[in-house]
């Protein structure tokens, strides 16, 4: 890139003040809200700044909570909820505003929240998004725009959203990428209200101390609640859920004293929901708490760009197509198709399909057997030990 002269694109060279590099970068961290940045990347968004110095920033903010490692190698960080927080202006500083490169624009010095700027940002990167384990997300379109982007407005409205679909068609996945902020709590039938708001624990020393859970730290950190498998809970625990959800945005925790917990702004909870698994019953209750129930189903067109063998999304497609018609109750989706390739990558393709037969319900293993047989043209049988070599 050709240096230029002008004050607002030349690298920097004056001494900050103490706080404003860190300030600089929170503000870098908007801008693309939603991406995880290595320090260098941002370094040559503030014009040439040390990738070391920034590196330190990064770190300080991550410990404040205004900013997220999402991964070590490299490293990456990204805004959370809190960001907005560290880019208020520092006291003394020359110009409270920071050096961008050509073409870079600056944030916005309105009170804009930091939800419409992590919409904003995802609407404007279509493109892969890191979740906060490193994996890569690829956005699909939801009310025509990326499905990030979608979630993120939701929280900005605080419209609760509700995720369901079988298993394995990326419900989780999507929530990690569009909220970097998450509290997971992972449903079951042995889920109780101590596994939301918290419970008294014993310390070394003997003495009783009330630790708060999820639910709580949620809400007064203003970051997203997740309830995985929501409709596995038993609807008198997550019933404690509600009040936090609706107008009140408040929880009252009879365990501890009658203890009151306001929601701090930025708080939201989205859920998740498997309706073919048994156990999962979305009541009334629950529903008219989502306003927003998205679908998920397994994009096979992206399985395909992802490498997974055609034979195998097209046996997919198949399988799809008779447990829409009642036939069968299971089908491949994208979670065993990429298991598929990674058994076709270290021990052969009929490995991999002898593997998808057998990883197929009893009850449905005959058609799927049929329909997997056809697509390859062979003759395959659930994975099984041979005789003694």
């Amino acid at each position: 890139m050709t240096a230029t002269t002008s004050p607002a694109t030349s690298k920097p060279t004056r001494r900050l003040r103490n706080g404003e590099l860190r300030r600089q970068v929170a503000e870098a961290l908007l801008d693309r809200a939603g991406s995880a940045l290595t320090p260098r990347e941002i370094a040559a968004a503030l014009g040439g700044r040390s990738s070391g110095a920034v590196g330190n920033a990064l770190a300080a903010l991550a410990e404040r909570g205004c900013a997220e490692q999402v991964c070590a190698k490299p490293v990456r960080y990204r805004s959370t909820s809190t960001t907005r927080d560290a880019t208020a202006a520092v006291p003394g500083a020359s110009g409270a505003h920071r050096t961008t490169t050509p073409g870079h624009t600056r944030a916005p010095s309105t009170s804009t929240t930091t939800r419409s700027a992590a919409a904003g940002g995802s609407a404007r990167a279509a493109g892969p998004v890191a979740r906060p384990d490193g994996q890569v997300y690829h956005p699909r379109k939801l009310a025509g725009l990326p499905d990030v982007a979608a979630l993120r407005k939701l929280r900005d409205a605080n419209v609760p959203a509700l995720l369901y679909g079988p298993p394995g068609t990326g419900k989780t996945s999507v929530i990690e990428a569009a909220f970097g902020d998450l509290y997971t709590v992972p449903g079951d039938g042995d889920t109780t209200v101590a596994d939301l708001v918290g419970e008294y624990t014993q310390t070394p020393d003997g003495m009783f101390v009330f630790v708060h859970g999820p639910l709580v730290r949620a809400m007064r950190q203003g970051r997203t609640l997740f309830i995985d498998d929501a409709t596995l809970i038993p609807p008198s625990v997550l019933a404690v859920v509600y009040p936090a959800m609706d107008g009140r945005r408040q929880i009252i925790i009879k365990a501890n004293g009658g203890e009151v917990v306001d929601a701090a702004p930025g708080f939201y909870v989205v859920a998740g929901h498997n309706p073919g698994v048994h156990g999962a019953v979305l009541s009334d209750a629950l529903a008219s708490r989502f306003a927003v129930q998205v679908h998920v189903s397994t994009d096979y067109d992206l399985a395909t760009q992802l490498g997974v063998d055609r034979r195998a999304v097209q046996a997919a497609r198949h399988l799809t197509a008779r447990q829409q018609g009642g036939e069968i109750g299971w089908a491949p989706q994208l979670r065993e198709l990429l298991a598929f390739q990674k058994v076709a990558d270290v021990l052969g393709i009929d490995a991999a399909a002898a593997n998808l037969i057998g990883t197929a319900p009893e009850y449905d293993r005959e058609i799927v057997t049929t329909v997997v047989c056809g697509v390859f043209g062979t003759t395959v049988e659930p994975l099984a030990l041979g005789t003694r070599i």
